[in-house]
């Protein structure tokens, strides 16, 4: 919960900072622009109004941006009802990653990755349950977030620690791919990631419930959620969601 709270905090702030400096410019150029009127410099003050009116609507669209992102927030933070609603499956993905990022990011200021997306504008709005949906995103990127995290503590010399999220529609589905360049997944383990309560944290860092979780939400979409794995090189979640049921 802290670490969502630092980046939906971060996500906010950034629309923020935007509206108060914009804000703090039109202060400026309307006391200029007070001042040109006496001086009678018509043509001045007229260049200093569009320069007013067009800070005005960018305060406008970002303090949309942040009303946006903080609805958006809470109907993820509603229990579940269960019911599908048409969704951007992309902005869902893109939001989440964010607030992932910024969250760890929040609680490690040394942590850093870069975060590589690729999603097909092609796919429209899919029926899922929103709330659930961003629950296993966060899952996923939080665990790729991690093994880099960890590879990065080993292995800081030449290593980029990369995440990347793809969308593809393909015929009748949606797959999403959620890969890291961490340690990957040791081969002896890799059928238990699933299993209620399997963890490869150290004890009090992973509860082993957000894979099972995922797994049960995504086999309720009528979908499937598979892992490919290389040790020591990546891993990969990849996820596949019918268009609509």
């Amino acid at each position: 919960l802290g670490e969502l709270t630092a980046g939906i905090a971060h996500e906010i702030q950034n629309p923020l900072n935007f509206v108060n400096n914009f804000s703090e410019v039109n202060a400026e150029l309307l006391t200029e622009m007070k001042d040109e009127i006496e001086k009678g410099n018509m043509d001045e003050v007229k260049s200093i109004a569009n320069d007013v009116i067009e800070n005005e609507e960018k305060i406008n669209h970002h303090g949309k941006r942040a009303d946006a992102i903080v609805k958006g927030m809470l109907q993820h933070s509603r229990t579940s009802t269960g019911k599908k609603e048409p969704t951007n499956i992309n902005a869902l993905a893109d939001e989440y990653l964010r607030l992932s990022y910024h969250g760890l990011r929040a609680k490690d200021k040394e942590f850093n990755a870069t975060m590589d997306t690729d999603f097909d504008q092609s796919i429209g709005d899919i029926h899922i349950i929103q709330q659930d949906i961003g629950r296993v995103f966060l899952n996923l990127y939080n665990n790729a977030f991690y093994a880099v995290a960890e590879k990065k503590k080993r292995q800081s010399e030449g290593y980029d620690p990369t995440v990347s999220v793809s969308t593809k529609k393909i015929n009748d589905k949606v797959e999403i791919r959620v890969k890291d360049n961490g340690n990957g997944i040791p081969q002896k383990v890799v059928d238990k990631i699933f299993q209620p309560f399997f963890t490869t944290k150290p004890t009090g860092v992973g509860t082993g419930l957000g894979l099972s979780l995922s797994y049960d939400i995504i086999k309720v979409h009528g979908g499937e959620i598979k892992v490919n794995t290389n040790e020591g090189e990546f891993t990969e979640f990849v996820i596949q969601l019918p268009v609509s049921v």
